[in-house]
């Protein structure tokens, strides 16, 4: 039996779909949330004006990566579906941690 699953994200401002996640740091934390390409636009227009501004910081945190302004993620199925399947078509997966990307293209193709 083949099983298909589907994510959907909600925009956390009006409970609408979502599509995109953004990520943003203010005051030395980082935050993300998922928003319509509505809400995402008008973060961005009410954050331009600080951000043209302000200054980027070269190196910070522990990684010595610069901060994410914006994050645009994709959708990836759920990791226990993925398992699932791949044991379900005799397909070698970890039962924890990092699933290869081979299990992740061969689920994709078959859905």
């Amino acid at each position: 039996m083949a099983q298909r699953v589907v994510v959907t994200i909600s925009d956390d401002i009006d409970g609408g779909e979502a599509a995109e996640t953004v990520t943003f740091s203010l005051d030395g934390k980082t935050y993300e949330i998922d928003l319509n390409p509505a809400n995402a636009k008008k973060l961005r227009e009410a954050l331009a004006p600080y951000m043209a501004a302000g200054r980027k910081q070269a190196n910070t945190g522990k990684r010595g990566r610069a901060p994410v302004s914006y994050h645009h993620t994709s959708l990836a199925p759920d990791p226990a579906a993925v398992r699932a399947w791949a044991r379900s078509h005799r397909m070698e997966v970890p039962a924890r941690g990092r699933i290869p990307k081979k299990v992740y293209e061969a689920f994709d193709a078959a859905s």
